[in-house]
């Protein structure tokens, strides 16, 4: 890819102050600035060279055509602020200087006319500052050059630090064009922003530590989209030269603005390369108005008037609608030149026919402005229209949702207040079944407490009912024991009283031995026991 360079002068009023930082040189070690003032206006001071006053100024109106200097806002961004910080002093100085000076006059009579006055005391100036120290206003017109230097970014050779963005669109604020430039904020040195007469665009100037980070953001940002959603695309140009020169130092604009016919010349929308014209103004080339018309939309864009076809070297004048006859390319170095004639009449004529030319060039100019500015006027009235149309349509839609969802908002409302309703009813059952189950618990706790009682008591008294069962039982166990012994004793009387007397008397009189009971018979000891019991209780009974 082969880019060539450009060269940007700022061309001011006597009046104006001069920007701060504005001058660059990418040949800066190679030419001092007074050689580069020297070169860069050798071709004016050539052409004016001899020329009467009246012919000076015929001239120069011929070169500036229908551009008028007008007020330039600068304003400056720096990495580093102690830079910033030094231009604002250097500011205040130069400007207060005057000022200075005024007040120490003023306070010498003060001192002449009252030696005893309070204000002795007070110091002689006051300095101060006002308004923001990285804008400047300046009044003059900015030039952009293209030089015939064409280098290939592949090459390993000096090109320039600086690069240009030829536009910016107006809505792109300054925060927004930091967002862009961000990913290089550590190599950027200072960036201008410049802001000029042109509606709706802006140009910036970035200055790198080095030519190999320009060129690192050539190729990562050129052709890129700022944002995705507007069409605009960044168009970076290397920067030679940026210069700063007062209109009296400055009469012709008559740097080369034409590169030598290459190969590569081709149309910067379509790519083609025959019939091609160059503007004049910016570089931009476009293919004539028979191929696809790029060069004359190009002027519709920019109101940039004059094109030089780059075959022949003819300027076309988009204003007047046909060629300037008076700008001639030069046979010897290519440059556009004033065709110039000899004689006193021909001198006469030829002021005339500028005068005449420029007041039908002004008109014209002037006339397509205004045609330009009431277009512009429609489409935005009619843009406006449109918008508004579309706003009252979704107004009307908003308008709309708003009632549904108001609707649906009452029905909300509505269900809410019965499920609140609800929500109060459940939490009365809730609230009674809750006492109730408390006073369940606490009845079951109390029966609970009574069933241990009467568990306790019921143990006892079956403790008590088995004691008392068990005593019954010896006791009838006894009595039943006693009982077979009166039925023995009744039995065994009545059989006594049955037998004979002698029976009974030696009944009486006999005696029963009880033998001691061996261990091998218990059973038989205890039967003899029972028996000698009962014999007792017999002779007892007698």
């Amino acid at each position: 890819m082969s880019v060539s360079l450009i060269v940007i002068r700022l061309e001011l009023a006597e009046h104006s102050p001069v920007p701060a930082g504005f001058g660059f040189s990418a040949a800066a070690g190679e030419m001092s600035d007074e050689e580069i003032k020297k070169t860069t206006l050798a071709s004016a001071v050539a052409c004016l060279e001899g020329k009467s006053p009246g012919e000076k100024v015929a001239i120069i109106h011929q070169h500036l055509g229908r551009r008028e200097m007008t007020d330039v806002i600068i304003e400056t961004m720096k990495s580093n602020p102690d830079e910033l910080k030094t231009t604002v002093e250097e500011r205040k100085s130069s400007e207060a200087s005057p000022t200075a000076q005024r007040s120490k006059v003023h306070s010498k009579e003060c001192i002449n006319t009252a030696p005893d006055s309070p204000s002795k005391q007070l110091p002689d100036q006051i300095s101060f500052f006002s308004g923001n120290p990285s804008v400047e206003i300046v009044h003059g017109i900015m030039h952009l050059y293209k030089t015939n230097k064409m280098t290939s970014l592949k090459e390993d050779v000096r090109r320039s630090a600086m690069l240009c963005i030829l536009t910016v669109p107006a809505a792109m604020t300054s925060h927004d064009l930091m967002k862009f430039v961000a990913p290089f904020n550590e190599v950027i040195e200072q960036m201008k922003i410049i802001r000029d007469s042109t509606p709706n665009q802006y140009m910036v100037l970035i200055k790198f530590s080095a030519q190999a980070d320009a060129d690192s953001f050539y190729m990562a940002c050129n052709g890129r989209q700022f944002n995705s959603i507007e069409d605009d695309v960044c168009q970076l140009v290397y920067v030679e030269r940026a210069e700063v020169l007062k209109s009296e130092d400055c009469p012709v604009c008559r740097y080369c603005q034409t590169p030598e016919p290459v190969e590569e010349n081709k149309c910067f929308e379509c790519g083609v390369q025959e019939n091609l014209w160059i503007c004049l103004i910016c570089g931009h080339i476009g293919c004539g108005r028979y191929v696809s018309r790029h060069a004359y939309k190009h002027f519709e864009e920019t109101q940039h008037t004059y094109a030089m076809q780059l075959t022949n070297h003819r300027v076309w004048d988009y204003a007047g609608d046909n060629y300037v006859h008076r700008l001639v390319a030069s046979k010897t170095d290519g440059k556009i030149v004033q065709y110039e004639c000899e004689g006193d009449t021909c001198q006469e004529e030829k002021i005339d026919a500028l005068q005449l030319e420029y007041s039908y060039l002004l008109t014209s100019q002037l006339e397509s402005q205004r045609i330009y500015w009431e277009n512009k006027i429609v489409r935005i009235e009619k843009d406006t229209a449109e918008e508004i149309n579309n706003m009252k349509t979704k107004f009307k839609e908003t308008i709309e949702k708003c009632d549904n969802l108001e609707h649906k908002l009452n029905d909300l409302l509505k269900e809410k207040q019965s499920v609140e309703r609800r929500c109060t009813q459940l939490n009365t059952k809730v609230a009674k079944l809750t006492n109730e189950l408390k006073e369940e618990q606490e009845m079951n706790k109390c029966l609970r407490a009574n069933q241990v009682l009467l568990q306790n008591k019921l143990k006892e008294e079956e403790r008590v009912l088995k004691e008392t069962c068990d005593q019954k039982d010896l006791q009838i166990t006894e009595i039943q024991e006693q009982l077979r012994d009166v039925m023995f004793y009744l039995e065994t009387q009545q059989k006594i009283n049955h037998l004979p007397a002698e029976t009974r008397q030696e009944i009486q009189e006999g005696q029963i031995n009880i033998a001691m009971a061996s261990a091998s018979s218990p059973a038989s000891s205890g039967g003899s026991g029972k028996l000698s019991s009962r014999k007792g209780r017999s002779k007892r009974g007698k």
